[in-house]
């Protein structure tokens, strides 16, 4: 059966940092999620840095679950990789902000979890260019939309050795399967297992500085091309 991706949604959209795009859930969703203590802001700001004289976006990596929900939502940067986050507030609340990132652009990726049904929005955000010195407005557009996607695993316990290495099957109006975008594919991943996590405490995407700063030096070191000189064989003086 052919995939087919939902391109219908692929439109750019102008927004301001007060109406950002964000998954519409139903009241009694939104109830549910306040009750269990979940807290997801999928708000992304335009904030100004003064130093450096630019205006960059702010994001929050929030959210978790509980047994029978989940909601959460991250950032990465707009060719899939992973972003480092400048700040990791400590909290004594669980299911809440995990970490902050700043970026000229990010990708929003939140997912919302009720038992093994998945809602998914992935959103792409930039600042439009400002005429006459005037403030800029945040530009996003949906990259990816998936309504009711399955996944018939347990991840909070028998099948959580999976959590992190598997998504939602999405499909369209007809029941055909969506192919989510292969760009993305690790930080839905990752996200799958954000809204897996109950009582969660830590960031499932965002990472921090430190860690960021060994993936690009042991990605330099794949890449490395070792000199003439060290593979060059000892010569010993000996004649064969």
């Amino acid at each position: 059966m052919p995939k087919k991706t939902n391109s219908r949604l692929r439109v750019a959209l102008q927004q301001t940092s007060k109406h950002p795009l964000r998954l519409t859930l139903p009241p009694a969703a939104v109830g549910r999620l306040a009750e269990s203590g979940i807290r997801c802001t999928p708000d992304v700001t335009l904030e100004h840095q003064k130093t450096a004289g630019r205006y960059v976006l702010r994001g929050r990596e929030s959210g978790g679950a509980v047994k029978e929900m989940g909601r959460y939502v991250s950032y990465c940067a707009e060719d899939g990789h992973r972003l480092q986050c400048f700040l990791r507030p400590d909290s004594l609340t669980k299911n809440s902000d995990h970490a902050i990132v700043v970026a000229p652009s990010l990708v929003s990726i939140e997912m919302f979890r009720f038992e093994h049904t998945y809602e998914l929005l992935i959103v792409g955000h930039t600042i439009a260019k400002a005429e006459n010195g005037a403030r800029p407005a945040i530009q996003s557009r949906v990259i990816f939309r998936g309504w009711h996607g399955q996944l018939p695993l347990d991840l909070l316990d028998k099948d959580r050795s999976l959590a992190g290495s598997i998504a939602p099957e999405f499909f369209d109006r007809s029941g055909e399967p969506l192919l989510l975008p292969p760009t993305f594919t690790e930080a839905i991943q990752k996200i799958t297992a954000a809204v897996n996590c109950v009582n969660c405490s830590h960031s499932h995407l965002l990472i921090a500085k430190s860690a960021a700063a060994a993936a690009v030096e042991e990605e330099d070191e794949k890449t490395a091309v070792p000199s003439a000189v060290s593979e060059a064989p000892e010569k010993t003086g000996q004649v064969a």
